[in-house]
């Protein structure tokens, strides 16, 4: 009887044994499920995102090139710029949003018939010069209308880049000096001059060129119409002009010799680069124009340009520059060097130059 009490024991031991080993199979079972659910729909959501990431990623990368690139691009075009005035205006097309139109920092003032023109189509090969191709004559005509109006003639320039004038008739106005010297008492001052016999015979056969019918150079240059008088008329165009020491005083009561550049005509002739290096070194530029942009130009005995701005073909000056002059008198011709001798000797005493007239 014992017996059996101990076998019951025994199987309810075991079958509570087995309740229990069976709930913690049931309960790591179901634990185990749902990390594994729980899991899974984690590494789904990750393999959602991942492709975003990597776009993302891809997209900043790309970003990046194409920055890198453009910095690089740009990079390459300004150094470019340097060598050059076609490199220089590449790298400043792109920044041609930020020019504006200012007063000039720089004025060719003078002198009519002297190379003003040459100097300035020369000059206007430079990338950071910003010329105004026409004559504004806004110191000795058109003052009234202000500087606004002024201003507004000139063309956009970038910051650093020199923005320049030529009205030669501003050298022998009276007025002009004080006027410029009112808009800029830093503006730089640019004096082209020549022989003055020479200049003289140049501006008449400009002149008879537009006006039929004018008296000879002659009559024009004495008082009365003879050279046996020995009375030059001063007070006629072309020889009043060349009176350098005269117009050049009213200019240094207002502005400082150093301020004010002369540039030898007959050497702008027999040497343009040499005289293009010294007025690009008095207006702070790097000098970009040298001899490789001139050739001779034998027929009209004259500098030319070799491939100008904006062109692959040579380019000379119009037909009325470097035309044969006047024919006068060796006599007459004579009597003005004698007439000019001690205003030259004055003025290369003002300037500090012998220009060997």
């Amino acid at each position: 009887m014992s017996y059996v009490p101990r076998l019951l024991h025994k199987l309810l031991f075991m079958f509570s044994l087995a309740v229990v080993c069976a709930s913690l199979y049931f309960i790591l079972s179901g634990c185990c499920d749902f990390i594994l659910v729980d899991t899974a729909k984690h590494l789904k959501q990750t393999s959602q995102l991942l492709p975003l990431t990597e776009l993302f990623q891809r997209n900043n990368a790309s970003f990046e090139k194409r920055a890198t690139v453009g910095v690089r691009s740009a990079s390459r075009v300004g150094s470019a710029g340097a060598t050059g005035a076609v490199g220089a205006q590449s790298s400043n097309a792109g920044k041609d949003w930020t020019a504006t139109r200012r007063l000039p920092q720089a004025i060719i003032i003078g002198v009519k018939k002297g190379g003003t023109r040459a100097l300035l189509e020369f000059l206007r090969l430079h990338p950071d010069i910003r010329a105004l191709g026409t004559e504004p004559h806004f110191f000795d005509r058109h003052y009234s209308r202000g500087l606004n109006w002024y201003r507004n003639l000139m063309p956009k320039a970038l910051e650093g880049q020199v923005v320049l004038e030529k009205t030669p008739r501003y050298f022998v106005t009276a007025d002009s000096p004080g006027r410029i010297h009112a808009m800029s008492q830093e503006v730089k001052l640019i004096v082209v001059v020549r022989d003055p016999v020479t200049r003289a015979i140049s501006d008449y056969t400009q002149i008879i060129s537009k006006t039929p019918g004018v008296p000879s150079f002659e009559t024009l240059t004495f008082h009365n119409g003879t050279e046996e008088a020995l009375k030059v008329d001063s007070m006629w165009s072309p020889i009043w002009i060349g009176l350098y020491a005269l117009h050049l005083e009213r200019w240094l009561a207002y502005f400082p010799l150093e301020q004010i550049h002369f540039v030898h005509g007959e050497r702008l002739v027999s040497d343009p680069a040499g005289e293009l290096g010294r007025v690009q070194d008095f207006l702070g530029l790097q000098r970009i124009i040298t001899d490789k942009h001139f050739y001779f130009n034998k027929t009209k005995g004259f500098p030319c340009l070799k491939k100008p701005e904006g062109s692959s073909k040579p380019h000379c000056l119009g037909r009325t520059k470097g035309r044969p002059h006047a024919d006068i008198h060796p006599q007459i011709i004579l009597r003005l060097r004698q007439f000019y001798q001690p205003h030259n000797l004055r003025f290369y005493q003002m300037t500090g130059q012998d220009f060997g007239w």
